[in-house]
């Protein structure tokens, strides 16, 4: 719920009141995690988030979606020593939210909300797929396990490892079972009444891929390589929210500049006046399954932005999107019926 360096600042009149407030000798380098400080906060309103308000790691911003509950908190914290907090005194004044003009971002393509709008064959998205206790839950699972280290992000492996050197999967070295905190998962998108048209021998998953993205850190566009998983691949996403955005090159003139690359990467986003593009929002808790033709023909990419653009309204993403890609690794070579995009027929 945390993110990096938003801009907030004083209000002009000192008098005006603010669904946002400053919070001082507050923070993870005063040994206060993200957890306590919602836990706190959260009992005066509902919380719009929680952000950093410099680098120090000892002020924060607390944003609440209604100025009453913003009032409430600072009335009843301001310079008062917290229990919930070893006793810290906590000091407290409004802030507001600047305009930042890094922070615009291109409206170029509209963003559906459903899966249906989107008119994609073979993409389903669950909203709310798991409750807040069970995404708590699942974030402490993964944050007690050590974390692999890549240039933007953190990654996790299980089942099999995903060597990001040659861009495929070791099928000879297999890392052990699935994690149990995983098994509940497993059993409800087996039961899922959205995936009823989805052959239940094919949901047997055996590889899961732990993605945790800091603000303002996408994914590029792509494709999983066919020969590499088979047609089903969920997407949990926890945390944060993010747009993604799917592009199918209609013409089939598109080939890949690395030919045993697992992931097929377009090498400039913003390029392919051939493509169609369409996009999703997937909020916390939601789970994505690409499968058939958005599988295999459609390139899916996260934008490398701080805030997205959701029809008109801006979403600042928070501190981190962790998402539990799961998929099950193909033995075999692909025989799908989109050989211009498949690794195996070309």
């Amino acid at each position: 719920m945390v993110m990096g360096l938003p801009r907030f600042g004083r209000p002009k009149n000192a008098d005006e009141l603010s669904s946002n407030l400053f919070v001082a000798n507050c923070g993870q380098a005063v040994g206060i995690s993200d957890n306590d400080i919602v836990s706190v906060f959260c009992k005066f309103g509902e919380l719009n988030g929680v952000y950093a308000a410099d680098d120090s790691g000892t002020r924060v911003i607390v944003s609440y979606s209604e100025v009453s509950s913003a009032q409430s908190a600072l009335m009843a914290l301001h310079g008062k020593p917290c229990p919930q907090l070893g006793g810290r005194s906590l000091y407290i004044r409004y802030s507001v939210l600047q305009p930042n003009p890094q922070d615009q971002v291109k409206d170029l393509v509209s963003v559906s909300m459903t899966a249906l709008d989107l008119n994609i064959p073979g993409l389903y998205l669950v909203h709310d797929f798991v409750s807040a206790k069970e995404e708590e839950e699942l974030l402490q699972a993964v944050d007690s396990r050590p974390w692999n280290c890549l240039a933007k992000r953190r990654v996790q492996h299980y089942g099999y490892e995903f060597c990001y050197d040659i861009r495929n999967v070791n099928t000879k070295r297999c890392l052990g079972e699935l994690p149990s905190f995983l098994s509940p998962i497993l059993e409800r998108i087996s039961s899922c009444p959205t995936f009823k048209n989805v052959d239940p021998d094919s949901i047997v998953l055996d590889q899961l891929t732990v993605n945790e993205y800091p603000p303002g850190v996408g994914l590029s566009p792509h494709i999983d390589t066919h020969s590499a998983f088979e047609d089903l691949i969920f997407s949990l996403s926890l945390a944060g929210p993010c747009i993604m955005e799917f592009r199918r090159y209609e013409d089939g003139d598109w080939r890949p500049r690395v030919a045993s690359s697992t992931v097929t990467k377009v090498e400039s986003p913003e390029d392919g006046s051939n493509c169609i593009k369409r996009a999703i929002y997937l909020p916390p808790r939601s789970l994505l399954l690409l499968s058939g033709e958005a599988r295999y023909a459609w390139h899916h990419y996260i934008p490398h932005h701080k805030i997205d653009k959701v029809n008109g309204r801006v979403i600042r993403r928070a501190s981190r999107r962790v998402s539990f890609t799961i998929r099950k690794v193909r033995a075999g070579l692909c025989k799908c019926e989109f050989p211009q995009y498949c690794d195996s027929q070309r």
